[in-house]
């Protein structure tokens, strides 16, 4: 699905970077910078253009070769990892920033993750999350997961404290948007915002 989604250069999402992210960006601290999910990379080059080291994982070949020649059209660098983030190694107090923008997965995937997110954080650094919550399932074709046995990969603020145990959460919070984002990310959205730091 990915693959074929990606394979219009940029008509899914679009080349500028997430608004949420755009706005909590200063509070990433100077570092090596993870984003998941990561797709063509406009949330990871966004990063590397404000001096971060930026790693982008995704399992799309294709969006991220994408991202690699956004990357270079821009001037900066940027390492890409075709991986499942299901056993995807983040190492152990590793990076500055982790960034995961409509990361959407299984439950039973996403909270190891999130776990893994911690540890994986040094001191001091800065985790920023955007997703869709359930109650956009009442929007069809706005943006995230499509259909009501997917639900339970959206995300909420009360799931997101749980599953992020060990960090200081600054933002998280259920906010209503307008999202203008590509092809499939459109109109109005109800969306979890998350701004954490690890101690």
């Amino acid at each position: 699905m990915w693959d074929e989604r990606y394979a219009d250069a940029f008509e899914a999402y679009g080349t500028e970077p997430n608004d949420f992210l755009r706005e909590v960006a200063e509070g990433i601290p100077a570092g090596p910078v993870l984003c998941l999910a990561e797709g063509e990379g406009r949330n990871a080059v966004f990063l590397a253009e404000r001096g971060h080291e930026v790693t982008g994982v995704d399992q799309s070949p294709v969006g991220l070769a994408n991202a690699e020649g956004l990357a270079k059209e821009r001037g900066v660098p940027l390492t890409t990892v075709v991986a499942d983030l299901r056993d995807y190694d983040l190492g152990e107090a590793r990076w500055a920033g982790i960034v995961s923008i409509w990361a959407h997965m299984p439950p039973e995937v996403r909270g190891p993750l999130h776990a893994a997110c911690v540890r994986a954080l040094r001191r001091g650094g800065a985790f920023v999350l955007e997703a869709y919550t359930p109650k956009q399932i009442d929007r069809p074709g706005l943006g995230g997961p499509p259909t009501r046995a997917q639900l339970p990969m959206m995300m909420t603020p009360e799931g997101l404290r749980e599953e992020l145990a060990g960090l200081r959460l600054e933002r998280c919070e259920e906010v209503d948007r307008d999202i203008d984002e590509g092809r499939y990310h459109q109109g109005p959205s109800t969306t979890v915002q998350v701004l954490a730091f690890k101690p």
